[in-house]
């Protein structure tokens, strides 16, 4: 846990653009802060102004509002400059999110009376070679997937750990998962769920088909690549963006990032398995479909 904390000169606020009352707050955010004396900016998630500002370093913390959705792309842009998110639920689920849209005001105080302290999350690197050669890098917050595409048959995927051969998974898919990541899709293809602030990488096989079917924790500091082998489709999903399309022999490897993602916490540090049942005992994205 980093206990490291200052009083912020400077706040940008991001609203998501298609969540009800996000903008609004974020202004009414803006306004609370301008009267405190705050410097401050606010604006839609995907203000490329506001976004240039955040990269320039103007900033101490930033305010995200909407879902996890939000606060993944929120860690994306912040975790590389160090700098430390507080989010706002205006969602369903929040496992990312500290505070609720009716208790933002006590939150704001609470940070600019440095009554916070900063969680560290870990992110991974994810890379994608074709025949020696990397195509492209990712920066990952919940999850890197390497899955079948919409041809339903099922894939081949070689696994190393540390270049040592763990397995041929068949299967739709494996996730390769933060501990974040561990209440998201793993969670939902029947991964174990860690502790926030650990450091380990979590396999989960999405339904093997007589394979190893169960999920494996690696050691802190351990690394994975997945060599696919198939005759038709098959993808690799960050964080759930667009998916890049993967060939036959395509590796990805995944490994523990060199920089963190900090999440400003006002709840006491035992607040995740206190918040944790209240979310497993009812899922709240089924509130729309109930009868």
């Amino acid at each position: 846990m980093n206990h490291a904390k200052l009083k912020p000169k400077s706040i940008a606020i991001t609203a998501h653009p298609t969540v009800e009352q996000a903008f609004q707050i974020a202004k009414e955010i803006s306004e609370f802060l301008e009267k405190k004396g705050i410097h401050n900016a606010y604006g839609l998630l995907y203000d490329k102004s506001l976004i240039q500002r955040v990269k320039a370093r103007e900033f101490d913390i930033l305010i995200a509002l909407g879902g996890d959705g939000t606060m993944l792309r929120a860690g994306h842009l912040c975790a590389p400059l160090g700098l430390p998110i507080m989010g706002i639920n205006l969602g369903r689920f929040g496992f990312l999110l500290e505070t609720r849209r009716d208790e933002w005001k006590e939150a704001v105080r609470k940070i600019l009376k440095k009554e916070y302290w900063l969680e560290r999350r870990m992110m991974l690197c994810a890379e994608h070679w074709r025949t020696g050669e990397k195509l492209g890098s990712w920066d990952v917050l919940n999850e890197v997937v390497v899955s079948r595409g919409q041809i339903v048959r099922p894939v081949h995927l070689t696994t190393y750990v540390d270049n040592r051969f763990l397995t041929t998974y068949v299967a739709d898919g494996l996730i390769a998962s933060t501990p974040t990541g561990s209440t998201a899709y793993a969670l939902a293809a029947g991964g174990p769920i860690l502790p926030p602030e650990s450091r380990n990488i979590l396999i989960v096989p999405v339904a093997p088909h007589l394979s190893v079917d169960r999920a494996i924790v690696l050691s802190e500091g351990s690394f994975v690549s997945i060599t696919v082998h198939t005759e038709h489709q098959a993808i690799m999903s960050v964080d759930g963006q667009v998916p890049i399309e993967l060939s036959d022999g395509d590796e990805v490897k995944v490994r523990a990032n060199d920089y963190n993602v900090e999440f400003v916490r006002i709840q006491d540090p035992g607040y995740f398995y206190r918040n944790l049942t209240p979310h497993m005992n009812r899922n709240p994205s089924t509130t729309n479909y109930a009868s």
